[in-house]
C-alpha cells in the first residue's frame, strides 16, 4: 500500500477512527494488524521474514535479560546478527555478489560459476532489520531494558507508518512510546496533518515530476547529450530529496495524529556547509546507525593512528553505499562521500590559509554561501552514480557532460508547461528551506491564528488536486 494511493486514504483515517474508539490496552492489537496488513498489500508471503525477523530477536534479547555470561551472551548476540543479516543478504545481496565472483572467475579461466535465484526483493528489507538489530545489540550493552511484551515487540519492527522506508527508529525511542496513553488532541491532529501535506506535495507534485524527465534521460542515456545529463541530474538531486523526505514527512505526520514521536530524518540537507554537515542532516536515521552500531566500534577517531581512524571512516560509507542497493554505482556513491570527507581533514590547513589570506571569514555571509555551493556540486557529482543504472552508464553519462552541444530539445515533458513549473517548484522549495533554516518558518506558522492555519491546508490540498502527479509512483527508497 503506498501512501499516495486511494487505499490509504481510505486505510488511514479508519485505522486513527478506531485506534481512538478503542480502550488503551487493545491499541497495540489494532496497530499490529493494521501494520501487517499494510506491509502485505505488497506481498503478503513476505510478511514471514518480518516474523522470523521479530521471533528471532525477540528470543535473543529475552535471553540476553536473563544470562550473564558474556559467552552466552555474545551466542545470542550473534544469533541475531546472523539470522538477520543473513535474511538481508540472501534477498539483497546474494545474487550481486555472485554475478561479481562470476565475473572475477572468468578472468581467471575458472569455470565454477555462483547459481543465481530468482527472487524478489521484500520492500523495506534494510530498514526493519536495521531496526531490529538496534534493538537487540542496545540490549547487550545494556542501552535498553528488555521487552517481554512479543505483541509490543512486533508493533515495534512493523509500525506501519515508517516499516518501509523510515526513519529507522531506535528501541530507546519507540518502544516506550507503545506504552503510553494518547488521547486524540487537536495540536496532534493538526500538526500531523499539516507535515503529511507537505509530504505529500514534496512527493505528488515535485519529486513525481522531475521523475519524468530523469528517467527519460538516465534510462535511455544513448538518446540524449550534455545539457540533457546536466538538467536531469540536478532535477534528481531534488527528486530524491523530494521523494525520501516527502516519505519521512508523511510517516512522521502519520504517526504524530495518533501521537506518536518519530524521529526528524532530513533536516535541510542542501543547506549544509561540508560534506560532513550534510550527512548531519541527510537520511539522520541512517547515518546515526552506523555511526553508533559500525564506525564507532570500529574505533572511530579514538584510535592510534591516523590511518586507522581514515579507515573507519572510508568503510563506514562504503558499506552505508552498499546498504542502498547490490550494485556498484551505489558502492561508488558511498566511496565518493567517504573520499569527500577524507579530503576535507587533509586540507584543513590549506583551507584555513586560503580563507586567512583572501580574507574570505571576514564575509561570512559569502563565506557560507561559497561552501553551501561546493557542497551542493560534490552531492549533485555523485548522485550520477546512485541514478544511473549500471557504471557503464554512470561513466557515459559524466563523459558527455562537458559537451554542452545539443540537438534534441532540453524540454523532455510530455506537457511543455511542466518544464518551466519544475524549476518554479525547486525555485518555491528552496525559499521555504531558506525561510525555515533562518527564521523557523514551521514554529512560525503554529502560532498563527486558527483560521490562518486552516486556511493553508486548505491551500496545501488544493495545489495538491491542482498540480500533484496522481500515479501511485513507488517511493524511490523501497527499493533500498
Amino acid at each position: 500500500m503506498l501512501f499516495n494511493s486511494l487505499e490509504f486514504i481510505v486505510f488511514f483515517p479508519l485505522v486513527v477512527a478506531l485506534y481512538f474508539m478503542l480502550p488503551h490496552r487493545f491499541r497495540w492489537v489494532l496497530l499490529l494488524i493494521a501494520s501487517y496488513y499494510f506491509y502485505m498489500c505488497w506481498n503478503y508471503k513476505y510478511v514471514v521474514l518480518i516474523l522470523i525477523t521479530t521471533l528471532t530477536n525477540y528470543i535473543c534479547g529475552i535471553g540476553l535479560g536473563h544470562f550473564k555470561r558474556k559467552g552466552i551472551r555474545i551466542f545470542l548476540l550473534t544469533t541475531g546478527l546472523v539470522v538477520s543479516f543473513g535474511i538481508l543478504f540472501f534477498y539483497k545481496y546474494f545474487n550481486f555478489f555472485g554475478d561479481s565472483l562470476n565475473v572475477l572467475f572468468s578472468q581467471f579461466n575458472l569455470f565454477y560459476r555462483v547459481p543465481a535465484y530468482d527472487v524478489l526483493l521484500p520492500v523495506g528489507i534494510s530498514f526493519f532489520t536495521f531496526q531490529t538489530l538496534s534493538y537487540t545489540i542496545d540490549v547487550y550493552k545494556g542501552n535498553q531494558s528488555v521487552e517481554r511484551h512479543f505483541g509490543i515487540f512486533a508493533l515495534y519492527v512493523s509500525f506501519f507508518p515508517q516499516l518501509v522506508a523510515g526513519p529507522i527508529e531506535r528501541s530507546t525511542n519507540l518502544l516506550p512510546q507503545f506504552y503510553k496513553k494518547n488521547n486524540l488532541s487537536y495540536d496532534n491532529v493538526r500538526d500531523g496533518i499539516i507535515r503529511m501535506l507537505w509530504g505529500f506535495f514534496k512527493k505528488v507534485v515535485i519529486a513525481d515530476r522531475l521523475s519524468e524527465y530523469v528517467n527519460l534521460v538516465y534510462n535511455n542515456p544513448g538518446d540524449f547529450q550534455g545539457p540533457h545529463f546536466l538538467l536531469a541530474t540536478f532535477f534528481f538531486t531534488f527528486q530524491i530529496y523530494c521523494d525520501f523526505s516527502g516519505y519521512s514527512d508523511i510517516a512522521i505526520g502519520t504517526a504524530k495524529v495518533m501521537g506518536y514521536d518519530l524521529m526528524v530524518n532530513f533536516r535541510r540537507p542542501y543547506m549544509a556547509k561540508s560534506i560532513r554537515e550534510f550527512w548531519h542532516r541527510w537520511h539522520i536515521s541512517l547515518s546515526t546507525w552506523f555511526r553508533d552500531y559500525l564506525y564507532i566500534p570500529l574505533g572511530g577517531s579514538r584510535v592510534s593512528t591516523k590511518s586507522r581512524h581514515y579507515f573507519n571512516l572510508f568503510f563506514t560509507f562504503l558499506v552505508s553505499g552498499l546498504w542502498h542497493g547490490a550494485n556498484w554505482t551505489f558502492v561508488i556513491w558511498g566511496a565518493l562521500h567517504g573520499f569527500y570527507q577524507l579530503f576535507s581533514i587533509w586540507t584543513q590547513s590549506l583551507k584555513d590559509k586560503l580563507n586567512g589570506t583572501l580574507g574570505i571569514t571576514r564575509l561570512p555571509r559569502l563565506h557560507d554561501a561559497l561552501q553551501i555551493i561546493i557542497t551542493f556540486a560534490l552531492a549533485y557529482f555523485a548522485w550520477i552514480f546512485f541514478r544511473a543504472n549500471n557504471l557503464q552508464d554512470a561513466l557515459y553519462i559524466i563523459g558527455k557532460m562537458t559537451d554542452l552541444r545539443y540537438s534534441v530539445p532540453l524540454n523532455l515533458f510530455e506537457f511543455q508547461i511542466d518544464f518551466y513549473l519544475s524549476f518554479g517548484l525547486i525555485a518555491l522549495l528552496m525559499v521555504i528551506e531558506i525561510l525555515e533554516e533562518n527564521f523557523e518558518l514551521y514554529t512560525r506558522i503554529r502560532i498563527l491564528p486558527k483560521y490562518v492555519k486552516w486556511l493553508t491546508v486548505m491551500f496545501m490540498i488544493l495545489a495538491l488536486f491542482i498540480l500533484g502527479v496522481w500515479e501511485a509512483s513507488d517511493f524511490l527508497y523501497f527499493q533500498f
